[in-house]
Formats: C-alpha cells, sequence, structure tokens
C-alpha cells in the first residue's frame, strides 16, 4: 500500500468482496456527523463501498445506488441515521444545500457519492476517497484527510487494511 504523503495512501482492490471489506472496516470508525466523500467515474466501485460502510456501521439493510431519489437512508435500531447522497444528479453545491445536509448530519453520517460536484457545500473536514476503474476486477482507492477527527479514521483504517494482509 504506497504511502503518497502524510495525508494520503492508495490501495488496489482485487474484486468487489475486497471493496466491500474495506467499506465495512470504514464504517465500523464512523459516527454522527461524519462526512465520507467518495469520486470516481461510474463503475469505480462506489457504490459498492457504501454496502460495506453500511454493513460495518451496524445496518443490515440493502443498499442500493441512490442515483434517481438523490438520498438513501439506513438505520440502526437505537435511531441514528446513516445518509447515502448521490450528487451525479445535482447541477451545483446550491442543490444540495436546499436538502439540508446539516439536518443529515445532525442525526448520522453523510456519505457522499460524486462529492466532486458539491464541495463547496460539504464541511472542510472530511475524509475523501478518489475511486479508479483500473481493470474488470481492478479499483484503485485513494484515501486522503481534512481535519484532526478524520486524521484518526485515516490511521485506524489504514492500520485496519494493512493489518488484513499480516
Amino acid at each position: 500500500m504506497p504511502i503518497l504523503d502524510e495525508n494520503t495512501f492508495e490501495f488496489i482492490s482485487r474484486g468487489a468482496d475486497q471493496t466491500r471489506r474495506i467499506g465495512i472496516r470504514l464504517g465500523k470508525l464512523i459516527q454522527r456527523s461524519d462526512v465520507i466523500c467518495l469520486t470516481g467515474e461510474l463503475g469505480s466501485g462506489k457504490t459498492t463501498l457504501v454496502q460495506g460502510v453500511v454493513r460495518g456501521w451496524g445496518s443490515s439493510e440493502p443498499v442500493t445506488s441512490p442515483t434517481f431519489v438523490l438520498i438513501n437512508s439506513y438505520h440502526l435500531p437505537e435511531g441514528s441515521v446513516l445518509f447515502h447522497l448521490d450528487a451525479y444528479r445535482l447541477k451545483d453545491a446550491m442543490e444540495a444545500i436546499v436538502l439540508d445536509l446539516d439536518a443529515m448530519l445532525a442525526q448520522g453520517p453523510l456519505v457522499v457519492e460524486w462529492a466532486d460536484r458539491i464541495l463547496s457545500a460539504l464541511p472542510e473536514e472530511r475524509l475523501s476517497i478518489q475511486m479508479d476503474w483500473l481493470a474488470d476486477e481492478l479499483r484503485r482507492l485513494e484515501v486522503t484527510f481534512r481535519g484532526k477527527r478524520y486524521e484518526e479514521i485515516f490511521i485506524e483504517l489504514k492500520k485496519g487494511i494493512l493489518k488484513s494482509f499480516e
């Protein structure tokens, strides 16, 4: 796993199951008001990663892409909600602001696909994952962070991924 700089590491996923397992590790680390930004072209594995995140967070609800509904929500029995926003169909950050992202973050974590379309509507501090399609089963994930909270997630995620290769 190349460490590109102190705020960035790269990982090559060798299939959808491995991408989901990375998501599970990430899901176990997130909490209310955390923002996870996903970017990458169609087919790069963003929704597959979110499937793992939701499972690791503790929800067993099926995860689908919210491309046409914009937002899916997943719930825990104690009332927490994880929001999954797909910004692909949004024209700009103003359309995201109308969705009341602050209210979502007050209830739970927010995972945003196509986050690059609405970055100015999102908090400055966040964990970002750029996903790239390399081949049929290969995906490149470049993980970066901004802010102390996300540095903690970044470090634990990196440790967990490294540990899985021991």
